[in-house]
């Protein structure tokens, strides 16, 4: 009975010496109160009643929320800033050994970091320099928290709240912004609305007067073939009369037609010409020397209308009687 106690004792002694340390921490190990090593992630053996685990380290990245801080800018101003501040532990021992309270030592030093350079800055500066504001903080505190085995990698300020009435005069101003772009954006649109209509009536124009040219060449151009086409049918109409002239002529001329029968034909077109209104008559020269030809001629100027035209086929009749005689 007492070997079994003695042998459970053993293996609850054995059990509680095997540390094993998971991944992404680390363990600080003292033996007899003095440090003795730092352990990664695996198993690990403990010496009994001599050896113990003096802190857990977490090795990954974390994040410290720190509450408003309040801090005055160069022209006086009095504001609320809270901050984040994103790290993590290089150096298990040193951040077990180096300082009490780490975690407590960052809020404060970030809180006096950003006091320290909040107050070279004006509050116009503070609210469009966050940037700036950030880069500077994150060295000064990186710089600082080396002892203690903890590397700063960003620090972000979250929130930055003016007074109250900074900020009303903040909004007015913002809104009285808003109003004057809204302004500038109608005048912007009402202008390129009128350009538009303006630019519109003016292709309206021009397309229009574009349309009165060709409107107008197109009257032109029928009105001068239809002129063309008007003294083609004149010349054409000369000519085919000259042509049935000559070819009447020709056709005499091959008839064997004497000086008699022309004197003829002259008195016929005389008589065409007397078939009308007509009341002078201009009667050739060569056609005087025949006395019964005047007088009928004379007769014909006396009277008008189909006497006349009477008159003139019996003056034509005689004087083709002359001609046989």
């Amino acid at each position: 009975m007492p070997f079994i106690i003695l042998l459970i004792l053993l293996i609850v002694i054995i059990s509680s010496c095997v540390k094993i340390v998971p991944q992404a921490n680390a363990y600080v190990v003292e033996r007899l109160g003095s440090y003795l090593a730092t352990w990664n992630n695996g198993v690990h053996m403990l010496m009994p009643f001599v050896d113990r685990v003096a802190k857990r380290v977490n090795l990954k990245e974390q994040v410290a929320d720190f509450p408003p801080q309040p801090v005055i800018t160069k022209d006086n101003v009095t504001m609320q800033i809270d901050s984040v501040v994103f790290f993590f532990i290089t150096d298990p021992k040193l951040f077990a050994y180096g300082i009490v309270n780490p975690m407590s030592a960052i809020e404060n030093l970030t809180a006096t970091t950003l006091r320290n350079i909040i107050g070279d800055l004006d509050l116009d500066e503070t609210l469009t320099s966050r940037e700036i504001i950030n880069s500077r903080m994150r060295d000064v505190l990186d710089k600082a928290t080396d002892p203690w085995g903890i590397k700063v990698t960003r620090v972000e300020l979250k929130n930055i709240i003016p007074p109250e009435a900074i900020q009303n005069a903040m909004e007015k101003q913002m809104k009285a912004e808003r109003e004057r772009r809204e302004s500038i954006l109608r005048a912007e649109g009402e202008k390129k609305s009128t350009i538009l209509v303006a630019e519109g009536k003016k292709e309206a124009a021009i397309l229009d007067a574009e349309a009165d040219k060709q409107t107008a060449i197109l009257h032109a151009e029928a009105e001068k073939q239809r002129r063309i086409e008007e003294a083609q049918g004149q010349a054409e109409a000369i000519r085919l009369v000259q042509e049935a002239n000559a070819e009447g002529i020709r056709m005499l001329r091959e008839a064997g037609a004497d000086e008699a029968v022309l004197r003829l034909k002259s008195l016929e077109a005389f008589a065409k010409a007397a078939d009308g209104k007509a009341t002078k008559i201009i009667v050739p020269s060569d056609l005087a020397a025949m006395a019964g030809v005047v007088e009928s001629v004379a007769e014909i100027a006396k009277g008008s209308g189909s006497g006349a035209a009477a008159a003139v086929k019996e003056a034509s009749e005689t004087a083709g009687n002359a001609g046989a005689v």
